[in-house]
């Protein structure tokens, strides 16, 4: 597979939380604000990245009949670092991305690479199937978290925004909030999405009407 294809497909045509619908318990849960979302990419995509890696490099010494709890133990041992980094160096953003840190060990989308990517292709694709993977994350989870915390605090990355706070809506950073967001970015992403895989496909059929027509007239000639 190509590298371009790889990181188009992470970024946007497979995006894990708009496309794919993976994640959605810590998608839900800690983009209350813009930052909790980028602390929480910045930790799947450590994660994502050195598992996908390893699991690549161990590929054909792991055994089929105990992949599974291999893959899920090489995930965890990379969970076990972000949590002690982030606790020692970020105890703020530790603890408020809560429980949902550790759970990165059963997050579907890095089960699910180590499974279906990594223990397929080589490391270096690997690795970049991860990070492409969790910057697609933190891209969605940031921008939840942007329009979650700008309508309901009436900030942006903790600054404070004069006119919007007056008008803020504390129920976009509740978890009723989390879902109306949630829906309303899905539904904008798939019309988007509808309308330029429509745009893509009327393009392939004009050029291959022009080659046609092309091959008809050099025939002719």
């Amino acid at each position: 597979m190509k590298k371009l294809e790889i990181v188009k497909s992470g970024v946007i045509s497979s995006n894990p939380v708009f496309r794919l619908l993976l994640g959605t318990c810590p998608t839900l849960a800690v983009t209350t604000s813009a930052i909790n979302g980028l602390g929480m990419g910045a930790a799947v995509i450590f994660v994502l990245v050195c598992s996908n890696a390893l699991v690549s490099l161990l590929r054909h010494i792991i055994p089929d009949k105990v992949r599974i709890p291999a893959f899920v133990l090489i995930i965890a041992t990379f969970v076990t670092i972000v949590q002690m980094v982030m606790r020692k160096f970020l105890p703020d953003l530790y603890d408020a991305l809560g429980i949902f840190l550790p759970l990165i060990v059963v997050n579907c989308i890095i089960l699910a690479r180590a499974e279906a990517f990594a223990a397929l292709n080589p490391v270096l694709d690997s690795a970049l199937d991860g990070l492409s993977m969790g910057i697609g994350f933190t891209l969605s989870l940031m921008i939840m978290g942007m329009v979650r915390e700008f309508l309901g605090a009436g900030t942006f990355f903790g600054m404070q925004i004069p006119v919007v706070k007056d008008i803020a809506m504390t129920v976009f950073i509740l978890p009723a909030g989390g879902f109306i967001v949630y829906g309303m970015l899905l539904a904008l992403v798939n019309f988007a999405t509808t309308k330029l895989e429509a745009k893509a496909a009327a393009s392939k059929e004009l050029q291959a009407t022009a080659t046609a027509n092309n091959e008809v007239e050099e025939g002719a000639q």
